[in-house]
């Protein structure tokens, strides 16, 4: 059985720890697009980790690491993710490496870093990572795939020389940067193959083979709906889909193998980097909410940026279930809103004078104004607690509320960052 783990918002919405937890009883785990751009926080028995190009299951022996063809793969990152984790005491992880995945080289770092450089105050908030100008080249065709790697110093030669060609114009012209060094390339790719050489294979017949002896597989996805290229909220967005349908390009298998969509909701919204974000609060109130959230504070996992804080967004949630095609909603962080005497919840948008409950496209986001309606809270710390009829009323109403302006079952609670900290209704 294959299930998909992806986000219904902005990101950072706990899919790390949903996925550790289900990896628990899968044989495959599968990361199949995106790059080290985003992290996922995990909180397990070997301590607390910020994972960004591995996927969130590489803490069992039992389960398979896999990078999808549809990742940003960029190699000196993940080697140095490998060695992290090891180091800190988890047994090294069984991990396979798509050779139709594409690589981050060094210039797309440059060129995404001259680009925000260059846009300065009107920039798109990018982590800096290359992902913008690596998806560029893959859809543009010139991107190198890890198969490439094994194709002779001639093939590899010739296609830095065009590349070189090209760069360098933005590079000198553009940026008024130095040009590339086409031997330097060469050498990166030499030391990229010597790196990913023993992880190299057809992920896409692995995970065939795998699916007709019955193993179970986890599709992991980085950031949420609202990051989605043609979904989101454009062009504040990522550069590659974030939606589960990708789940079966990004890894190379049927879409109707994909039988449960797990989306991962928070209980209240944050979000890191530009763009619309409806629900938004700030000051003081958003500063205790920052502080209280996450596990020790909302802050990236991959750029330690302070996220910005909103209440829970029904408008947003809704459709990014809706898009990723939700079977099963995991609701993150509850625990946090403890403290609060009230808790506001965005039910609607006004638009122009009219309320809308249907997320509207960004020129028509950018002028939305939350419709709050105001719930009871709960006052006490609900973590420790195994059974949903066990929650304070208040927080119980608070859960089906969310549920039923959504549409969409809310099956799993988390109640603290911990593994165990779930409660299944």
């Amino acid at each position: 059985m294959v299930r998909a783990v992806v986000g219904a918002n902005w990101g950072d919405e706990g899919k790390g720890k949903i996925t550790d937890m289900l990896a628990q009883e899968s044989d495959i785990i599968v990361r199949f697009q995106g790059g080290a751009n985003a992290g996922h926080t995990i909180v397990n028995d070997y301590g607390k980790f910020a994972l960004h190009t591995l996927p969130s299951g590489v803490f069992y022996n039992h389960t398979t690491s896999v990078i999808g063809n549809g990742v940003a793969l960029n190699i000196p990152v993940l080697m140095k993710e490998i060695e992290s984790i090891v180091e800190r005491g988890v047994p090294k992880p069984e991990i396979l490496i798509s050779d139709r995945a594409q690589m981050v080289m060094s210039y797309h770092i440059l060129l995404d870093q001259y680009e925000e450089e260059r846009l300065a105050g009107k920039s798109f908030g990018s982590t800096k990572s290359g992902i913008a100008p690596f998806y560029s080249d893959k859809y543009a065709k010139v991107g190198f795939q890890v198969s490439e790697l094994f194709a002779g110093e001639s093939y590899l030669r010739e296609k830095i020389s065009n590349i070189c060609l090209q760069k360098n114009v933005i590079l000198e012209n553009l940026y008024k940067k130095p040009a590339l060094d086409p031997e330097k390339l060469y050498e990166e790719l030499l030391h990229y193959k010597e790196l990913v050489e023993p992880y190299v294979c057809d992920v896409s017949a692995y995970l065939w083979k795998s699916m007709q002896e019955g193993k179970n597989i986890l599709l992991e996805g980085q950031l949420g709906s609202l990051k989605d290229p043609d979904h989101g909220i454009y062009p504040m967005v990522t550069s590659s889909s974030t939606l589960a349908a990708y789940g079966a390009i990004g890894a190379g298998i049927p879409p109707y193998e994909i039988k449960q969509v797990i989306t991962v909701c928070k209980a209240y919204s944050s979000a890191v980097g530009a763009g619309a974000f409806v629900s938004e609060i700030f000051g003081e109130e958003a500063d205790e909410l920052r502080r209280r959230g996450g596990d020790g504070g909302e802050y990236g996992a991959t750029t330690g940026r302070p996220r910005r804080m909103g209440w829970f967004d029904c408008v947003a949630s809704k459709y990014g279930c809706r898009i990723q095609g939700t079977t099963d909603v995991a609701f993150t962080v509850l625990d946090v809103l403890g403290y609060l005497d009230e808790i506001p919840v965005c039910i609607g948008y006004e638009i122009d004078g009219k309320v809308t409950t249907e997320f509207p496209p960004t020129v028509l986001l950018e002028k939305a104004k939350p419709v709050l309606k105001v719930l009871p809270g709960w006052k006490c710390d609900i973590r420790g607690i195994k059974n949903y009829e066990e929650l304070p009323e208040n927080c119980r109403n608070y859960v089906e509320f969310v549920e039923k302006q959504i549409g969409f079952p809310i099956t799993m609670v988390s109640n603290g960052p911990g593994r165990k900290d779930i409660i299944y209704r």
